[in-house]
């Protein structure tokens, strides 16, 4: 069993592993990229091959948990929601609180353990959420509590800010694990490229919502995005391009008349009417026309 230190500086360096090859959170990776880890010069598993819950034999706690990859329509083996606090939770293996699976998530709650939550956004492929802290266990509803980094000591008022701290939370948490997902979703669905301009940097990219999900308390729906660099996904949002139903790029009126510099003219006003250069293989990933339709109404109302 590795010392308390040893255990420590383990969860550390995979935590600044994981900054590192995921570009500091935003890729997602698969499964066979997840064992490239090793610490002290020896390879480490920091994800369980089948089950969800991940405990080193040498550790005294959980490492990680994962949620499987759920299509649209589909349903996971566990339902891993967010709760009406704001905070999500993570259901037990099983029924059995003595199972050692849940033991090992008790213990990285009593022990105050940071843990990577692996979340599916695709086959094979995951979104690592780091660290995240198990802070509470709801036996009746066989779940604990999960808090994401600086959230995982909460106060309790018991006063009317109470629904303030509860909005905060809520949207806090929705910022550090719900968008990290959906950007890999949608990122894998395009092939990590500006469905305008085909552009295939990570880091210059962005998920973009065709409606805005503020309302969503789920992980937002591949249908309901667009990968856009950042450039695009400024003048989507700006109403300088819009995308119609059927997959047509359109760029404001005005824009057209201006001259500028070499990045509005081949940047902007060439690609109107020409169509989206990256859409997804899979036929339910793609932008749904009537979220489309939608935004579009409003580009043309700019």
């Amino acid at each position: 069993m590795l010392s308390d230190e040893q255990d420590d500086a383990l969860r550390q360096a995979a935590m600044d592993w994981l900054r590192i090859r995921t570009n500091d959170g935003l890729d997602a990776l698969t499964s066979e990229e997840i064992l490239e880890f090793q610490f002290q010069g020896e390879p480490r598993r920091l994800a369980a091959t089948q089950q969800g819950i991940w405990k080193p034999h040498d550790l005294p706690a959980a490492l990680a948990i994962r949620t499987t990859y759920r299509a649209e329509g589909q349903e996971r083996p566990y339902d891993d929601n967010l709760g009406v606090d704001g905070l999500f939770r993570y259901k037990w293996r099983g029924d059995d609180p003595l199972h050692s699976d849940n033991r090992a998530l008790r213990a990285a709650k009593d022990l105050g353990k940071p843990l990577i939550w692996w979340w599916g956004v695709g086959k094979a492929v995951y979104k690592p959420i780091f660290p995240i802290y198990l802070i509470d266990e709801e036996i009746t509803q066989q779940q604990f509590v999960v808090a994401t980094d600086g959230l995982q000591e909460l106060p309790e008022t018991g006063s009317a800010v109470e629904e303030v701290l509860r909005r905060y939370i809520q949207r806090e948490t929705l910022q550090r694990l719900h968008q990290p997902v959906f950007r890999s979703m949608v990122m894998r669905a395009y092939g990590t490229r500006c469905s305008v301009c085909e552009l295939g940097h990570s880091v210059l990219l962005d998920a973009a919502h065709i409606v805005e999900d503020r309302h969503e308390l789920g992980v937002a729906a591949i249908r309901n995005g667009l990968a856009l660099c950042k450039i695009h996904h400024s003048a989507y949002d700006a109403g300088i391009l819009g995308v119609t139903p059927d997959l047509t790029i359109k760029i404001r009126s005005d824009i057209l008349q201006e001259v500028d510099g070499p990045l509005l003219e081949h940047g902007l006003k060439a690609l109107n009417n020409t169509p989206l250069r990256v859409v997804p293989k899979v036929r339910k990933e793609r932008p749904d026309p009537e979220l489309l339709e939608i935004h579009y109404q409003k580009f043309i109302a700019s």
